[in-house]
């Protein structure tokens, strides 16, 4: 592999771990325009393993706006993200695509004060584009909750 690639690949992991941060800051600041802008026009989000829904990143953003005003506050902790390039045969390492998994804790407080965390692991699919990496597929798979 020569200094060329191993750049583009740290450039790329750069790129990818900051459209994850802005995942979560987008989410917990309730920046649904920012939510809707890390997709790809075809990205899609599910939250299923959570009791959500599953659906173009649009509607879904939709749907977090107004089922996340049950949190006012709220804070994603992202954690041992593991990426993964898909690229051309001989350079698995680059790529246009790539998938990320991460596991998360999530603290939240409800509008009545009482706390609610949950945990679990997070599956994103990004791909490069004209604009930058963008996400093609969220997925939640939550393991954990606790409300007190």
């Amino acid at each position: 592999m020569t200094q060329r690639v191993d750049l583009a690949t740290v450039m790329d992991r750069l790129a990818v771990d900051d459209l994850v941060t802005g995942y979560a800051a987008a989410v917990d600041d309730s920046d649904w325009t920012a939510y809707r802008a890390l997709f790809a026009p075809d990205g899609r989000a599910d939250y299923r393993g959570s009791g959500g829904i599953e659906g173009p990143a649009a509607e879904v953003a939709d749907w977090l706006a107004e089922t996340m005003t049950l949190f006012p506050v709220r804070q994603h902790l992202i954690v041992n993200r593991r990426v993964h390039f898909r690229g051309p045969a001989g350079y698995p390492e680059t790529g246009d695509t790539a998938d990320v998994r991460a596991d998360y804790v999530n603290p939240m407080r409800f509008t009545s004060g009482e706390d609610f965390v949950c945990g679990g692991r997070y599956a994103f699919g990004a791909l490069r584009t004209a604009e930058g990496w963008r996400l093609s597929s969220v997925v939640v798979d939550e393991r954990w909750r606790r409300h007190q």
